[in-house]
């Protein structure tokens, strides 16, 4: 056996792997590489920039990034832009979160108004029937801006048959609304409600719906929610 053969062989292999690079994970996650599964939520929600604002939930995030995910890939949203709203949190904190996925920034974080049906400071129930004057739950959309009689607002598409995919013709809309906002909280003990509207602060309207316009993602969250139904929108 040519011993020295062998020997001038596994030089030149070792030399060889000492050339391969080994890829830096300490930034944040590519788009790409997140996966669906509550470990891989929760590596993106570690590398979230706060921003200064308050971090939502790991449960309600999970849940919103998962489905953010499988919407993409199905070309249904386009934007790397995710808008979660938690209505399990009390009506009087700032329960609505606006996230680049891309750069895994918290963008805003503000109020956020249910319908007047729902529930009082707590949101309890929910609809998809016209004139219900409650809150849908789901994934959504969001579509074009025009002008109407709250100003500025942002049509959304629901996309959970049976959920939240009357929205449209509801009139579902994200728009500014004077009763979204602290000095509404303190004079009359709780947020203001909407009509079925995620309705946000008026001096964060125009910034908010420029950012989530055309073909983002948005989620509302809520424990009683009935995950199957968005199971069928993967099917």
């Amino acid at each position: 056996m040519n011993y020295r053969f062998l020997f001038l062989f596994a030089f030149v292999l070792l030399s060889s792997f000492s050339t391969i690079s080994i890829p830096n994970t300490s930034k944040a996650l590519p788009l790409i590489t997140a996966t669906k599964s509550v470990a891989g939520a929760a590596a993106v929600y570690d590398r979230l920039n706060a921003n200064s604002f308050a971090m939502p939930n790991l449960e309600s995030f999970s849940e919103a990034l998962e489905g953010f995910y499988a919407l993409k890939n199905k070309g249904i949203i386009q934007k790397d832009i995710l808008t979660l709203i938690d209505f399990s949190k009390s009506a009087n904190t700032k329960r609505l979160w606006v996230i680049d996925l891309k750069t895994n920034t918290i963008l805003f974080n503000t109020l956020v108004a249910h319908g007047r049906n729902t529930g009082e400071e707590y949101a309890q129930a929910f609809s998809n029937a016209a004139e219900s004057f409650k809150s849908s739950l789901g994934f959504y959309a969001t579509g074009e801006i025009y002008n109407g009689k709250h100003g500025l607002s942002l049509k959304l598409d629901g996309l959970e048959k049976g959920i939240n995919d009357n929205a449209r013709e509801r009139a579902v809309v994200v728009h500014g609304a004077d009763y979204v906002s602290e000095s509404f909280i303190k004079g009359n003990k709780r947020l203001g409600r909407s009509q079925g509207c995620p309705a946000i602060p008026v001096e964060m309207n125009e910034k908010i719906i420029n950012v989530i316009k055309d073909k983002s993602c948005l989620f509302i969250f809520h424990p009683s929610r009935n995950i199957n139904s968005f199971q069928k929108i993967l099917s």
